[in-house]
């Protein structure tokens, strides 16, 4: 009697395993392909990817409580002061959470992300506006 509970119990449990196998790489495999569809239509770009930068410029914004930046140009000065003072009040060692101090680090590499690349679109456009004038320096 006690060998056929244990069976049983044994069939129900593999039973139990495979659905939740099955289900949990169905769901990795759905994910994986929306990862690949969004990275195909924001064309590699590294501010559009949201696996590779993890948040929104409109959560980063929120999380260091700034405004976002405006036609690309962000304050970078008051950026770098609230990150510092949100980092330092969430240290591990005095009580504050890795999750949060994580957080914040990712929003404000995340706006700075943002800034550069604005940056460097805005030196591109002025070169082609300009023409291309190479760089030369000369011993002096």
């Amino acid at each position: 009697m006690a060998h056929r509970f244990i069976t049983q119990a044994v069939i129900v449990g593999a039973r139990v395993f495979g659905r939740a196998f099955v289900e949990a790489y169905r769901q990795a495999s759905a994910s994986s392909k929306y990862a690949q569809s969004s990275i195909g239509q924001s064309g590699g770009s590294t501010s559009r990817n949201f696996a590779s930068a993890g948040l929104t410029l409109d959560e980063a914004c929120k999380i260091l409580n700034v405004k976002p930046p405006q036609g690309g140009q962000a304050n970078m000065e008051e950026v770098a002061e609230s990150f510092k003072r949100l980092f330092d009040v969430n240290d591990p060692t005095k009580g504050g959470s890795f999750y949060l101090q994580s957080k914040i680090l990712r929003a404000r590499e995340r706006i700075e992300l943002e800034a550069r690349e604005a940056q460097e679109a805005a030196e591109s456009e002025a070169e082609a506006k300009e023409g291309w004038k190479p760089k030369v320096w000369k011993d002096r």
